[in-house]
């Protein structure tokens, strides 16, 4: 699936450990149709010219930004200070989301 592709939906898949989710993740109406700010990297790391493990985009705005495995955690950084909370893999071949509040992970509806 091409980055800019849309999909129609996310639906919540597994809770933290891979089991059956206890809850749904209540924050999928704030998943937008999004332009990545960048595709070079975490948008953060670039600018800091710090590294980053994988990264992930926010489906409110875009933001690429580096996961929890990275020294600096960008994409939770930027959950905490403008309350996306939802984002995806922004890794080639993975097509899977996760919500930062409901601590869930999600799977794309195509």
């Amino acid at each position: 699936m091409s980055r800019r592709q849309s999909l129609t939906g996310w639906v919540t898949a597994a809770d933290a450990s891979g089991g059956p989710a206890a809850v749904q993740c209540q924050h999928l109406d704030m998943i937008r149709d999004v332009v990545p700010s960048t595709t070079l990297g975490c948008e953060d790391c670039l600018r800091e010219g710090t590294g980053w493990v994988h990264l992930r985009e926010c489906l409110t705005c875009g933001h690429v930004g580096c996961c929890d495995s990275s020294p600096r955690r960008h994409a939770r950084a930027h959950w905490l200070k403008v309350d996306h909370p939802v984002v995806r893999s922004f890794e080639p071949g993975e097509d899977w989301g996760w919500c930062y509040a409901d601590e869930v992970f999600l799977m794309p509806v195509f």
